[in-house]
C-alpha cells in the first residue's frame, strides 16, 4: 500500500513538472514595427557625399573643404556605411578640433570666427574690424581730450562707451575661453554705439532688439517696461526678473526661455533654410538651455539625413 502511494506521488510530480514546463517555454510573440528600416546608404553617389562634407566645412567653418580634407571625410563616411557615429565624429572635430590647421589656426578657432561673424551680421551689419577698431580709436581720443580738458562727465561716458565696443571685439576670444556664453555675446551686440546708431531712440532699440533676439515684436507692456528700463532706470519686473539699466535690459533678454528657443529656430533658419517645427526645437532645447553652447543645436541638424541630402 505504502508503495502504491509512492507511485502515485510520483506520477503527479511528474505531471505537475511537465505543465511548468510547457509555461515556461512558450514562445515570446513577435513585434512588428513599420518603418523601421535601417536606410539603404549604399547607392548614395559619391558627389553627395562629397558635397556633404563642403557644406559642413561652409555652414560650420565659413569655407570650402580643401581637397585633402574633403577626399578624407568622404573616404570615412563611405567606409562606414555614412552612419551616425562617424557623421557625429566629423562635426565634432570641426567645432571642438584644436589640432594646428594651416590657414585656421585650428577648426576649434575658425568655428568660434564664423559665430562671431554671423553675429556681427545679425546684429551691427556685419561691421568690420576695421571699423570697430577705429570707433575705440576714436573714443580713445575723445577719453584723451576729456581728462586734458578736466571733464569727468565725458570721461565716464568716453570709458562706457569704450568698454561697450571693447566687449564686441572681445567676445570672440571670450566665448572660445568658455569665460562667457552666447547669450552673453549677443547681449555685447545690442549694447554698443554701432547698435545705437543703427536702432536710434529706446523705441526702436527696444523693438529691434526683440526682433533680433526672440524673432519677434514686443507687446505693448513689454514695450513701455523696456523703455522705461532705458530712458528712466526704472526698477521693473521684466520676464520673471529684475532690469534698472540698458545692460540689465540686455542680459534679461539674453537668459530668457524665449532667447534659447529663438536661437535654436535661428539655427534651422541658417543651415536648413526652412522654420523649425514644434517637436524638432523641443527635442533640441532641453539640451541647449542647460549647456548654451550652439554646437549642441548644430550637431543634430547637421547629422541628419534632411542636411546630408541623403534621402
Amino acid at each position: 500500500m505504502r508503495e502504491r502511494n509512492y507511485n502515485m506521488n510520483k506520477v503527479f510530480g511528474a505531471i505537475v513538472c511537465a505543465i511548468l514546463a510547457l509555461g515556461s517555454c512558450t514562445k515570446e510573440k513577435s513585434v512588428l514595427i513599420n518603418n523601421n528600416t535601417p536606410p539603404d546608404y549604399s547607392k548614395v553617389p559619391t558627389i553627395l557625399i562629397e558635397n556633404y562634407v563642403n557644406r559642413l566645412y561652409i555652414d560650420l567653418l565659413g569655407r570650402e573643404a580643401t581637397n585633402e580634407e574633403r577626399n578624407a571625410f568622404t573616404t570615412d563616411l563611405k567606409a562606414n556605411n555614412l552612419d551616425t557615429t562617424t557623421r557625429i565624429k566629423i562635426v565634432r572635430m570641426l567645432q571642438y578640433d584644436s589640432s594646428y590647421r594651416d590657414g585656421d589656426s585650428s577648426y576649434k578657432h575658425a568655428w568660434f570666427q564664423r559665430i562671431y561673424d554671423l553675429s556681427k551680421a545679425r546684429f551691427i551689419d556685419g561691421a568690420s574690424e576695421g571699423e570697430i577698431n577705429l570707433r575705440i580709436g576714436n573714443l580713445r581720443f575723445d577719453l584723451i581730450r576729456a581728462r586734458l580738458d578736466g571733464d569727468s562727465v565725458a570721461v565716464h561716458s568716453a570709458l562706457d562707451a569704450l568698454a561697450r565696443m571693447d566687449n564686441v571685439i572681445k567676445s570672440k576670444r571670450r566665448l572660445r575661453m568658455n569665460l562667457i556664453n552666447y547669450g552673453d555675446m549677443c547681449s555685447y551686440m545690442l549694447d554698443n554705439s554701432i547698435y545705437d546708431l543703427i536702432n536710434m531712440n529706446s523705441f526702436n532699440f527696444v523693438n529691434a532688439s526683440f526682433d533680433d533676439l526672440l524673432a519677434r515684436s514686443p507687446s505693448s507692456e513689454e514695450l513701455k517696461k523696456g523703455i522705461d528700463i532705458i530712458d528712466k532706470n526704472v526698477p521693473t519686473a521684466f520676464f520673471g526678473t529684475w532690469a534698472s539699466n540698458k545692460i540689465e535690459y540686455c542680459k534679461v533678454l539674453t537668459a530668457s526661455n524665449e532667447f534659447y528657443e529663438a536661437q535654436i529656430r535661428w539655427m534651422y533658419y541658417q543651415l536648413l533654410r526652412r522654420e523649425a517645427k514644434t517637436n524638432e526645437v523641443s527635442e533640441i532645447y532641453k539640451k541647449y538651455r542647460k549647456s548654451k553652447n550652439l554646437q549642441d543645436i548644430q550637431l543634430p541638424i547637421c547629422i541628419s539625413d534632411e542636411y546630408a541630402q541623403f534621402k
